[in-house]
């Protein structure tokens, strides 16, 4: 059996669907359909064999334009791939249906989606995710494949794991602490000046701090690592991101990609999680972690892309003490002060 898993959004929704993806592999061959924006993540997931590229025009914060070419070579390409199957992964808040009928035109025979839209011929698989924000988005991608016939394989935790290098191709102290910034959200990021305070803070409690970032993050990394981090921004792609996190003894993050990544590899997270989405839903998964900021804001849910609130209080709220507070419950144990 041919099946094509779909997430077309971001590394971080991409890192959650995987035990979904493992669970489809269990049936047949795999491959992934993703944004731009998750394609380095569907990579690393194990269990997937090609990955599928697509920019839609109805998803993202800047969103591709409608391109009939660009749609007509998916339609192309995915009916070329001769799929059994499809399986339309979404948050909660989003439609399958745009893709599901790309999925028709291209002849996919069977589609399977969690709708709240009547979906008409669109869907063979109509799955109906459980009411109220307690189920984590791992477990709703899970409930969806279960719903298509699909479940893990015997001995398969059902937590995240994605394939990273042995090495991040970098230097490392042997025992660190990773801080990473930024936020592809800017709501769900800590201040800078926040961020550099927990720098500073970390590296006076005895421990060496490594920040990591993209290449568009270079400034805040340089910002926030100052003189006594070692500055990682731009210096790693995803997959080395990855083998940066493993080697870490914890990561302090906001509720973005990271995070994800820390779980997946197994590291324990210090969770800076604005409620601009719920906990519940997005906090880290399956790894020990501790989460810090203010949950009842009135931002909290409203899925605000910048900060509507003066101060960014649900964050600003969480000082450096809290943080190595929440490193120290986390590891136990104290690194060596940086000479």
């Amino acid at each position: 059996m041919r099946i094509l898993a779909c997430r077309l959004d971001n590394d971080g929704d991409v890192l959650v669907t995987g035990p979904a993806v493992r669970a489809l592999a269990a049936s047949g061959t795999v491959d992934v359909l993703a944004s731009p924006a998750g394609a380095a993540a569907a990579r690393l997931l194990p269990g997937v064999g090609d990955v599928l590229v697509f920019d839609p025009p109805w998803s993202g914060f800047s969103p591709a334009p409608v391109d009939p070419a660009a749609v007509g070579r998916l339609v192309a390409q995915v009916h070329a791939g001769g799929y059994d199957e499809a399986v339309v992964f979404t948050s909660f808040h989003q439609s399958p249906l745009p893709l599901a009928l790309l999925l028709r035109m291209a002849g996919v025979p069977r589609t399977a989606a969690s709708s709240v839209d009547y979906p008409g011929s669109l869907l063979d698989v109509r799955h109906r995710r459980e009411e109220g924000p307690e189920r984590h988005e791992v477990e709703a991608a899970l409930d969806l494949v279960r719903a298509a016939g699909h479940d893990l394989p015997a001995g398969d935790d059902g937590r995240l794991r994605v394939q990273a290098p042995a090495s991040a191709g970098v230097d490392l102290p042997e025992r660190f602490v990773v801080v990473h910034p930024g936020a592809s959200v800017p709501a769900r990021a800590p201040l800078p000046g926040q961020a550099a305070g927990f720098v500073e803070a970390l590296r006076r409690s005895g421990r060496h701090v490594v920040v990591t970032g993209g290449p568009a993050e270079r400034d805040l990394t340089a910002a926030v690592a100052g003189d006594g981090a070692l500055d990682l921004g731009g210096r790693t792609d995803l997959a080395g991101l990855a083998a940066v996190l493993a080697a870490a003894d914890a990561v302090v993050v906001g509720n973005t990609g990271p995070a994800h990544l820390a779980a997946a590899v197994g590291t324990p997270v210090v969770s800076l999680f604005s409620p601009v989405v719920p906990a519940a839903r997005w906090a880290p998964y399956g790894v020990p972690h501790v989460l810090l900021g203010d949950q009842d804001v009135v931002c909290a849910g409203s899925r605000a892309r910048d900060c509507p609130v003066p101060g960014h209080p649900c964050l600003a709220s969480v000082g450096p003490d809290r943080v190595v507070a929440a490193v120290d419950a986390l590891t136990r144990e104290l690194l060596e002060v940086t000479p």
